[in-house]
């Protein structure tokens, strides 16, 4: 085909003559002339909108220089057709030079797509192949995830009967154990084994509905008996120990019951008739056992009592109607201290001690107060009551087991006290015991134990109405006491007096830390009790100055009592120094009176008087009225001093407060004499006595002497 395209150019090309050789393709002879004189003309050319055209396209460079030149249009576009077809001949000329590498390409082409379409036809084999590869790979890729899947499953299955097959069979080794071995810490695994399948044939309900059970259970129902059975008769025999005299209760439960605490689980689970057996036998070893100890402790207990008081110890009953106040002189070291407090304060500091061991106590033949003992008491109790309590709660694992067990100590310690508790008028000895059960109810809280709470306030309720019991029979004492039986010729303080002093400091030294407001209004009504018995027992004395010492006495003694309880003072305190300073004032003025009598009425009658003033119905102050007064004084006036310190030192039984009376008559009288002096300067001719009149000074000198004495 390219060869015949050749020739017919070929052929064209022979008849031109000019300007191409003879292989030069003539496009003019080939195409022919091109013409557009008739087209132009012809009538279906329409010059609309030429206008509106150009103005468009004058900013194109070819139109607007086209225009500018003013070229015809018609040559512009025979040049165009020109050039356009000597590029078209340029081009053809071009393809023919090309012509053999034209047709080399095309032979290769040919070739190319021969290869071609046998490498679509190799490739076409390997989709076909690979095709089926990828098929395979998926099928064997399912079969993998079927058997992942059943290997799983089948894993599950084998744990699960793996499982199932343990907690099912019964070793041989668990039947030797539980039947023929002995109750120790292999027995404890063995057991804890044990329990594990029965649980796990009881509970899960697909094992209920296989075939191994039917072989299984009875043998596991056998070998529950046998355990059951086991583990009673192991905690029977050791329940039996508790029994035996002196075992230490404590250390068998410690090192013995809590290390088999698992046979209480699982008497529990799986034997629960078995357990309430075991826990009947419990209680009822324990509560014989504690409450046999406690009653063997109250008996040696008693044997160490010492009695303090009896319902005729009272404040108010003379000394010669009881055999005890007959012993009222001796040394307090040596008798019962039925009023004071003394050394049994000391209880109250001991409180956390350990209890009294009985035989030993007894062997030193020493006696105690009951305080004494009901501490010793309490503290055994408590001390057993905290051990037992934790034992049967980790034992057990039941809080009531307790109160159960302890029914028969708690009504043995009942009856002791009951019996004890009626006949008890030491009131000192109650307020002690109240106040150590309310220590001993802090001790229990501390170790948070509240086993006795409700017991120790039972006690405690019980001692309060006796305690006030007791305080009203003093009380009653007092206000129903006959003067003339208590009524002793001494103006020294009354043993009466010394009974309150010491009793109600007790009180006061038992209430400084617990502030009870009932008591100190029970106290209260003591005091004015007191006061009134006391201004009875003083005005049975003819003298008034013996009147006015009795009281002074009994108050100092009272408030020097009442400072060793409570050194602030309380108001009770307080009120007697008030009533000490009342009578001291008296006294001063009776011992004056006594001695400066003259003195003493002249100042107070006539001291105050304008000597030179004749009005009124007095007369004015002379000088022999005064100097009898003068004259007497300035001769006796030492005497009577030295009288004076003699009878403070005979009327008062404390010599510093003795020493304190006088010193305050010595200044009152100083007070006097200068009130004299200043009104004998005032008298007309009152100089004329100077000589007489005793110094300022001297009576100074002469205090301060017998201050010197303190």
């Amino acid at each position: 085909m390219a060869n015949l395209v050749a020739n017919k150019v070929g052929n064209s090309f022979d008849d031109n003559t000019n300007d191409t050789a003879k292989n030069v393709f003539d496009l003019g002879a080939f195409v022919g002339d091109l013409t557009f004189e008739e087209d132009m003309g012809s009538d279906d050319v329409s010059l609309e909108g030429l206008e509106q055209e150009l103005e468009e396209c004058k900013n194109y460079d070819v139109v607007a220089n086209i225009l500018s030149k003013g070229t015809k249009l018609r040559e512009y576009t025979k040049g165009v057709e020109n050039n356009i077809r000597q590029v078209e001949l340029d081009s053809i000329q071009d393809y023919i030079k090309e012509s053999d590498n034209l047709v080399s390409l095309h032979d290769q082409i040919r070739d190319c797509d021969t290869i071609l379409s046998q490498m679509e036809t190799l490739l076409s084999g390997f989709q076909d192949e690979i095709g089926s590869i990828s098929s395979d790979i998926k099928i064997l890729q399912e079969k993998s995830m079927d058997m992942g899947l059943k290997l799983k499953n089948r894993k599950v299955a084998e744990s699960k009967l793996a499982k199932f097959v343990e907690d099912i069979i019964v070793p041989p080794r668990m039947v030797d154990i539980v039947v023929d071995g002995e109750v120790n810490d292999e027995y404890m695994r063995t057991l804890e084994m044990l329990s594990k399948k029965l649980k796990f044939v009881e509970v899960d309900p697909m094992v209920k509905t296989s075939k191994a059970l039917k072989d299984v259970q009875p043998e596991l129902e056998k070998l529950r008996q046998k355990a059951v059975s086991k583990v009673f008769d192991f905690i029977v025999q050791k329940l039996y120990a508790l029994r035996k005299p002196k075992t230490n209760i404590q250390i068998l439960q410690q090192s013995v019951f809590l290390k088999y605490k698992y046979i209480v689980s699982f008497l529990k689970e799986h034997g629960k008739d078995v357990y309430y057996e075991v826990r009947a036998a419990y209680i009822d070893t324990m509560n014989k056992v504690l409450s046999a100890h406690f009653r063997a402790y109250i008996q040696a207990l008693e044997k160490l009592q010492l009695d303090i008081a009896t319902s005729s110890d009272l404040i108010g009953v003379e000394t010669r109607s009881t055999s005890l106040f007959s012993r009222g002189r001796e040394p307090l070291k040596n008798r019962s201290a039925v009023f004071a407090l003394g050394d049994r304060i000391n209880i109250l500091k001991e409180i956390d001690q350990p209890a009294l061991i009985p035989h030993i106590a007894e062997a030193s033949s020493i006696k105690y107060p009951y305080e004494v003992l009901f501490r010793s008491l309490h503290k055994l109790l408590m001390d057993t009551a905290t051990s037992e309590y934790l034992f049967c709660d980790d034992f057990f694992g039941e809080e009531s087991i307790f109160y159960d067990i302890c029914a028969g100590p708690f009504t043995v310690i009942d009856e002791h006290f009951n019996s004890i508790l009626p006949n008890c008028y030491d009131a000192i000895g109650l307020m002690l015991m109240i106040r150590i059960i309310h220590h001993h109810q802090l001790i229990m809280s501390r170790r948070r134990i509240p086993c006795l709470d409700s017991y120790l306030d039972k006690v405690n309720i019980s001692l309060w109405p006796r305690f006030k019991m007791v305080f009203d029979l003093h009380l009653s004492s007092l206000r129903n006491a006959n003067v003339k039986t208590l009524w002793e010729d001494d103006i020294h303080p009354h043993y009466i007096m010394r009974r309150y002093a010491e009793f109600t400091a007790s009180l006061i030294h038992l209430n400084v830390e617990y502030g009870d407001g009932q008591l100190e209004l029970n106290m209260e009504r003591l005091r004015m009790a007191i006061d009134d018995l006391l201004l009875k027992l003083a005005k049975t004395f003819t003298k008034s100055k013996s009147q006015i010492v009795f009281l002074i006495n009994n108050y100092d003694m009272t408030i020097a009592v009442l400072k060793e309880a409570s050194p602030d003072g309380g108001k009770i305190q307080l009120h007697f120094e008030d009533l000490l300073k009342t009578n001291t004032s008296l006294f001063v003025e009776e011992l004056l009176l006594e001695h400066f009598g003259d003195l003493i009425k002249f100042v107070k009658t006539r001291g105050s008087e304008d000597p030179s003033s004749s009005s009124g119905l007095d007369k004015p102050l002379t000088v022999a009225e005064v100097e009898p007064i003068v004259k007497d004084f300035a001769s006796r006036w030492k005497a009577a001093i030295e009288l004076m310190h003699k009878d403070v030192i005979t009327s008062f039984s404390n010599f510093l407060c003795g020493m304190e009376i006088l010193r305050a008559a010595l200044t009152q009288l100083l007070l006097y004499y200068t009130r004299l002096s200043d009104c004998i300067k005032r008298i007309v001719g009152g100089t004329t006595l100077n000589k007489d009149l005793v110094s300022i000074s001297s009576i100074m000198y002469e205090i301060r002497k017998y201050s010197r004495t303190f």
